[in-house]
């Protein structure tokens, strides 16, 4: 498996592409999608899948094009539809957003434990709720990609409809902890850290 990573997303979101064997998936959808569009045509990848962590406007501003663009299977966890597809809920209204976004409607609603093929490899679903009620983490390989559950020395604000700061340490110690030492965390914003790292120095766990 491969990775690219997106900078560009409104609040500084991050967007990943994992691609194998000509097949991608991309993780969250607020970066420009030229960019991500320019990058699956360089490479000729097929798109299989877009997997939303949660339905945060910072994570789907882009989401319309890039579904339109790829023609994806748009993938959420089944606890995070209503607050996706709600504008009172998802931030594009308490935010401000001037321009219309008009959201896809998921192809997957997600569980824990889901697991999606991509070329020779597999992603796998973990439910963290806390951040928000669907919010999820991917695990590949030896990478996870935590959304807004997980962040370098930090974590997900659960002031936000839906959100918990009770469920969300627990996700974090039941279900991210729980992983190897050597897995390389890949949040929704900053830089990347590992799970060993969290685990002896987040201070909000």
């Amino acid at each position: 498996m491969e990775l690219k990573v997106f900078s560009n997303g409104i609040f500084d979101s991050h967007c990943y592409l994992l691609y194998d064997h000509g097949e991608c998936a991309i993780i969250d959808g607020g970066v420009n999608y030229v960019d991500v569009m320019n990058f699956i045509n360089e490479k000729s990848l097929k798109t299989r899948y877009i997997i939303l962590t949660h339905g945060h406007i910072d994570h789907i501003f882009y989401l319309e094009k890039i579904k339109e663009k790829t023609g994806a299977e748009l993938c959420i966890h089944e606890d995070e539809v209503e607050l996706y597809l709600d504008p009172s809920k998802n931030g594009i209204k308490l935010f401000g957003v001037k321009r219309p976004v008009e959201l896809p409607e998921p192809d997957i609603l997600l569980k824990h434990g889901t697991k999606l093929p991509l070329g020779s490899t597999t992603l796998e679903i973990i439910h963290t709720p806390g951040h928000s009620p669907g919010s999820i983490c991917i695990l590949c390989e030896n990478n996870l990609f935590s959304g807004d559950t997980l962040f370098a020395l930090s974590v997900g604000r659960t002031d936000f409809y839906g959100g918990s700061s009770q469920k969300l340490t627990e996700s974090i110690k039941q279900r991210l902890y729980s992983l190897d030492d050597n897995v390389i965390v890949w949040p929704g914003h900053g830089p990347s850290t590992t799970i060993v790292h969290e685990r002896e120095n987040n201070p909000y766990v």
